[in-house]
């Protein structure tokens, strides 16, 4: 049985869509809320490992431009440990299946997973 699990946050549309893409197709989710609990610098180091440093940062999300961090130039693992204190700064929604991963909407990979 196909289980995902979805690190997003409830306000963000594209993490609704995500959740609303799995349960249409009555696959199992696993949501982790960043609002109410980090994603462990392990798990987003994964994500960092396949997609680079860059690809976790929203740098349009609201929390970004709040903390003022436009013009910060951090190296790669400062910009992790920011990510693990402040995950209202990833890009969402961080989707896992396996060893396999995906950040943002990305429902051609999710239907090719689904029909593996």
């Amino acid at each position: 049985m196909m289980e995902v699990q979805i690190f997003g946050t409830k306000k963000s549309a594209e993490t609704r869509k995500a959740l609303r893409f799995f349960a249409e197709r009555r696959i199992r989710t696993h949501f982790v809320d960043l609002n109410e609990r980090a994603a462990a610098l392990g798990e987003l180091r994964r994500f960092a490992q396949k997609f680079g440093v860059e690809a976790l940062l929203d740098r349009q999300s609201k929390r970004f431009l709040e903390l003022g961090l436009g013009p910060a130039r951090y190296s790669d693992d400062r910009w992790m440990e920011k990510l693990a204190d402040e995950p209202l700064l990833l890009r969402v929604p961080m989707v896992r299946w396996q060893h396999k991963l995906t950040i943002g909407l990305a429902e051609d990979t999710w239907k090719e997973w689904k029909d593996a």
